[in-house]
């Protein structure tokens, strides 16, 4: 170049470098739009753009001193066709755009919004339960004073607790197929909505006879039966395999939290405001609850749009198959020795946690001679220990897990402890002196029995992940046979027996479902 063109250049830069600088950034500008609305014509995208190449930038700066090359020019270039020098993507962000409705200051967001999705579903789950049990016990108090006021004999008694397990017993698979297939969350609510109008009217079928009695509390069991299995489907979906024992001991730990309360004011209500105070006042609950559910729950985290990418990132990353259930493999399923092991462990588990939650009052009563205000508080303790003993078996069993031990080696001490336990604490009843010790004992035989909730009922989502809400009314079924039979037999050998007996029964079938359990189970997934 001549000394007079790089002088006539030098002199005419500052009008020029204006220009052509402002030309330069505008093209990395069109650029990003033209990107937006080609790849993205319908949303407002936020980019990460690249950072400008390191020789544009120093081309601008080099401008801007006024210290021009001749042949720097601004080319006008296809943005779908091809990217300029000057506008590039860094190579690790390259891989994905993130757009505005994925990226999320979290920090920002209050607490309440932070707080983990899938444990807001698993502490509504643990409230259904709480609401559960709730319902379900305050029969077993106020079978007393209207035992007297009806003149029931035991057996009568007997079969209008046992009639609940009848319509439990109808729901259990069918709860679980219509889970699998329609979503936990309508099911789980239908389930609430059912039993608390059935819990309301038991007063009133009670005054009109016992034929609408056994109806209505059979009813009862028909809106109940449908939890367990509404509740395993969800929990499939939302918890990562790391967080399954902790998550289902908590929602168990709901039920006997449940009984607690119930069997706790219970007689306070009775006694101040009559006994079908309770059925009243604990069938309206369900109402409070199912308004929280249905703005708050979902039935898969695919559905739910408030939930935030790195959860969902973790949910999916971690759980089974969210595909759709659209057949049943019965055949498959029910040729499986540990689906029977299942299935028979868990008829021989209920026999006896059935008995003690509905005949617990009456054995304080006739027995320990505990008044009606003593039956409900005593009968409260083995269900304190047993929540704590719940929650504290899925840490144990979540931790042997996170340290490599095998997921069928740790079902199978869990389950052992929740047999064996039990059936120990029992045998002890005979042969104590003091009502304090025999209160002891059934706390100590309810809290071993709570470790089952890592063991036997943790099972399902480990051998069928898809198909767990059906696997699980299955074997529920059994343990629904089990307090239909359990809770009848007992009436009837309290006629003719003794609560030895009654106590000998159970410890029998604990020590059955013991080697059962430990010879055919598995934590392995068997049905894909």
């Amino acid at each position: 170049m001549s000394a007079r063109a790089l002088l006539i250049s030098f002199y005419s830069a500052p009008k020029h470098d204006q220009f052509s600088s402002r030309r330069t950034l505008g093209s990395a500008f069109t650029i990003k739009s033209e990107l937006e609305s080609r790849l993205f014509p319908s949303e407002k995208t936020n980019f990460h753009l690249a950072r400008i190449s390191s020789s544009s930038r120093n081309d601008l700066a080099r401008r801007k001193s006024g210290k021009v090359w001749a042949d720097v020019k601004s080319e006008r270039c296809d943005a779908v066709k091809s990217t300029p020098e000057s506008v590039k993507f860094d190579d690790k962000l390259s891989d994905v755009v993130l757009r505005n409705e994925d990226y999320k200051d979290v920090s920002a967001l209050p607490w309440w919004e932070q707080f983990p999705k899938r444990w807001v579903i698993v502490i509504l789950c643990f409230s259904a339960f709480l609401l559960c049990n709730m319902d379900r016990v305050n029969m077993s108090i106020a079978i007393l004073p209207m035992s007297s006021e009806y003149h029931w004999s035991p057996t009568t008694v007997g079969f209008i607790q046992s009639s609940f397990f009848w319509g439990y017993l109808l729901t259990q698979i069918a709860g679980g197929i219509w889970a699998d297939t329609v979503g936990g969350k309508f099911v789980l609510a239908f389930g609430v909505v059912w039993w608390s109008i059935a819990t309301a009217l038991t007063p009133i079928a009670a005054k009109l006879g016992l034929p609408f009695l056994f109806v209505v509390r059979a009813f009862m069991g028909i809106g109940e039966g449908v939890a367990m299995p509404a509740m395993n489907n969800i929990l499939s979906k939302w918890v990562p395999v790391a967080e399954r024992s902790r998550s289902l001991a908590l929602v168990y730990s709901g039920m006997y939290l449940g009984s607690v309360t119930g069997l706790a004011f219970s007689p306070m209500l009775i006694h101040n405001l009559g006994w079908p105070s309770v059925f009243y006042s604990f069938g309206s609950l369900g109402t409070v609850w199912v308004a929280l559910w249905i703005t708050k729950a979902h039935s898969s985290p695919l559905d739910d749009p408030e939930l935030l990418p790195e959860e969902k990132k973790l949910i999916l990353g971690n759980s089974v198959s969210k595909e759709p259930v659209k057949s049943i493999p019965w055949k498959l399923i029910l040729s499986k020795p540990p689906v029977w092991a299942l299935i028979v462990s868990h008829f021989c588990h209920n026999w006896g946690t059935f008995i003690l939650l509905t005949w617990m009052p009456t054995y304080y009563h006739q027995v320990l001679k505990f008044n009606l205000t003593e039956s409900g508080l005593f009968a409260v303790f083995p269900w304190l220990t047993m929540a704590f003993s719940a929650n504290l078996g899925g840490w144990i069993a979540d931790t042997l897990v996170s340290k490599g031990v095998s997921v069928t080696t740790v079902r199978k001490i869990m389950q052992t402890i929740g047999f064996l336990g039990p059936a120990f604490f029992l045998t002890q009843l005979s042969h104590v002196n003091s009502p304090a010790m025999a209160v002891l004992c059934m706390a100590c035989s309810q809290g071993t029995d709570a470790f089952s909730q890592s063991g036997l009922y943790s099972n399902h989502q480990d051998i069928a992940p898809r198909y767990s809400g059906v696997l699980l009314g299955l074997s529920n079924t059994a343990g629904v046979l089990a307090g239909v039979f359990g809770t009848a037999a007992t009436g009837y050998i309290l006629q003719h027996g003794s609560w030895d007996d009654v106590f000998k029964v159970s410890v029998g079938l604990y020590l059955a479902g013991t080697v059962i359990w430990n010879l055919f189970s598995t934590g392995e997934k068997i049905v894909d």
